[in-house]
């Protein structure tokens, strides 16, 4: 008995305007289910991307993808580098899963965001039309495997009803994909088994479904699909070892995290095991092909501060049986000498560590300290030691209060770097009293400089918003560097404003912000596309009404004209210990369109 899904695409090759002939098959033949590439069985050895920001460095992720045996990438959602990712996916033969972005219901592990499916008509039309004008623009592109609608959304919504207002909703968008392209499938991705039910019972227009799970959990998915008796094709869209919400087990008040050895051993071992053979299976994602040294790099990504770690030698073996050609130091042993101890003071440290081909190796201390708000949770910050392999080594407990998680890791000439973890209370008294944990910030601290990596999110509009156009990457008046801000207003009367917030689209109900209590002015650099444009700019907007309020508010009333001039608020004397909205600015109608820019925006 053979059941298939044709789906037949002849894709452009955008860079010499010549045609592919392109078949894409979901077929059963028996009880396997199995993906086609231009007639050929495709299973998908992938990995979720990270670096999507980073389009110069393209091609040399894509050649380290073919490298590691990677063929596919998956992204959550799509941005202004897509068509960039797209074209240099294809140019290297790898496919695509183009994320398709669904907000969540409510605060939950991968942002802040909160939307009510129940009442938000204006919202949903929004992720309806995005997700269309995605597929339109991007359906006929070579690189394009399947579509990927949402991400956790079902873990993420409170209440039943909410959840069947959001299953329609993507029903709606599901059917009219499949209007608009009949030669991709499409693909919901959930944690876990979350959304099994609510598909089956409301999404019938999906293809495929995709499951995020970590450990050994994802080998039960088959069984969760038998027990239910779904008949459907499903990607592991996200896997690595057991993540902190799975962890049971603590070191004085820390989740203990799974040794470098376990998280590669998950990867190769779970790939081989739990994942490839299962007959429903089209393939797996790994979790996370990127770089960085928040909290989440030493457990699951690939590269700790541009470094590689087992997670990524793990990916190369799963796919290509090939096992590392330079080993990852292995920390057989890190113990702090005490369970509890003061701030600010040295605790020495028992260390082991052993490097296969005997490098030289050099050691360095961090911490995690996960209280207070989002950003803070994820920091790892340096730690001042002293000592060597040899003789031992002691660290100097940060001024933090409570739980806290402390590093070593072991970095060889090969740029390998082997992390393990423990926990300590640490005890300060002037630490307990702080109100708001958010992080601190190194000044100069700027709010805006050039289109990236905002520490704020322009997603705070007010007043007669329907007239604004924000470009937050407008390059045509920019006062330095490549680009400023700009905010059009196309009625002749009324108001507006706007908050660059963090997090996004919060007005006070959850802790967000920065410490940025040794600033000593506050300034920024604005003109506008005419003469005397009045406006209102500066920082602060929410009141103490709110859970989590603005700690300080301060703003100067200025006149523009078409020259750039430079604007300072005097902050000395302010608490800014709590600053969740770096920028607000507040303008009207001056009987005609204007527009508005500002470039420089910064905290010294």
């Amino acid at each position: 008995m053979k059941q298939s899904i044709k789906i037949l695409s002849l894709a452009f090759v955008n860079i010499f305007t010549s045609f592919v002939f392109s078949q894409t098959t979901i077929q059963k033949q028996g009880n396997q289910w199995e993906l086609l590439v231009d007639g050929k069985p495709y299973k998908i050895k992938g990995a979720t991307f990270g670096h999507d920001q980073d389009t110069e460095n393209y091609n040399r992720y894509f050649k380290d993808l073919q490298f590691l045996g990677v063929n596919t990438i998956r992204t959550w959602a799509t941005g202004e580098n897509t068509q960039k990712l797209l074209d240099a996916a294809h140019r290297h033969g790898i496919k695509i899963m183009v994320g398709i972005w669904m907000r969540h219901g409510r605060p939950g592990m991968e942002d802040d965001d909160r939307f009510n499916y129940l009442k938000d008509a204006e919202g949903k039309k929004a992720m309806y039309d995005n997700a269309l004008q995605v597929v339109k623009k991007f359906k006929d592109h070579p690189a394009v495997l399947t579509w990927g609608i949402g991400n956790e959304v079902y873990l993420n919504i409170a209440t039943d009803p909410e959840k069947i207002a959001y299953s329609k909703l993507l029903e709606k968008i599901c059917a009219e994909i499949k209007k608009i392209d009949s030669s991709h499938p499409i693909t919901s991705v959930e944690a876990w088994t979350f959304g099994l039910d609510w598909w089956e019972k409301y999404v019938p227009s999906l293809d495929i479904y995709g499951l995020n799970s970590y450990g050994a959990g994802v080998s039960m998915l088959q069984s969760e699909l038998e027990k239910r008796k779904i008949d459907k094709p499903y990607i592991v869209t996200e896997f690595g070892v057991t993540g902190e919400w799975d962890i049971k087990e603590e070191v004085n008040g820390v989740k203990k995290e799974p040794t470098d050895q376990q998280k590669y051993g998950a990867i190769v071992g779970g790939y081989k095991i739990w994942i490839a053979k299962k007959p429903n299976n089209l393939g797996v994602f790994v979790f996370h092909y990127s770089s960085g040294n928040s909290f989440i790099a030493p457990w699951l990504l690939t590269h700790y501060e541009e470094m590689y770690r087992p997670q990524y030698w793990a990916i190369r073996e799963a796919f290509t049986g090939e096992k590392p050609m330079n080993k990852v130091p292995i920390i057989e042993k890190f113990e702090l000498q005490k369970s509890a101890a003061k701030s600010n003071t040295w605790i020495p440290v028992s260390l082991k560590v052993n490097d296969k081909e005997n490098e030289e190796l050099e050691i360095s201390f961090s911490y995690n300290h996960r209280k207070g708000s989002r950003k803070r949770r994820d920091q790892i910050l340096p730690l001042i030691s002293k000592g060597n392999l040899q003789d031992g080594f002691q660290v100097l407990l940060p001024k933090v209060d409570g739980p806290t998680k402390i590093y070593v890791n072991a970095k060889d000439t090969y740029r390998n770097v082997g992390i393990a973890s423990t926990g300590i209370v640490v005890k300060d008294k002037k630490a307990q009293k702080k109100k708001y944990l958010v992080p601190k910030v190194a000044l100069p601290f700027y709010v805006y400089k050039d289109h990236k990596d905002l520490p704020y999110a322009a997603s705070g509009y007010m007043g007669d918003q329907k007239y604004m156009e924000v470009d937050l990457n407008h390059t045509k008046e920019v006062h330095s560097g490549k680009s400023s801000i700009k905010v059009a207003y196309s009625a002749k009367g009324g108001w507006y404003g706007l908050a660059f917030q963090d997090p996004a689209n919060d007005w006070g109900d959850i802790l967000g912000g920065y410490d940025i209590s040794e600033a000593k002015t506050f300034s920024f650099w604005a003109k506008a596309n005419q003469w005397s444009v009045g406006a209102e700019i500066g920082f602060g907007l929410i009141d103490k009404d709110k859970p989590f309020p603005d700690t300080a508010k301060k703003s100067v009333k200025i006149v523009l004209d078409k020259e750039w001039k430079k604007f300072t608020i005097k902050t000395k004397r302010l608490d800014l210990s709590c600053i969740r909205s770096g920028l607000v600015i507040f303008s009207g109608g001056t009987g005609k369109p204007h527009e508005i820019y500002i470039d420089d925006v910064v905290f010294e």
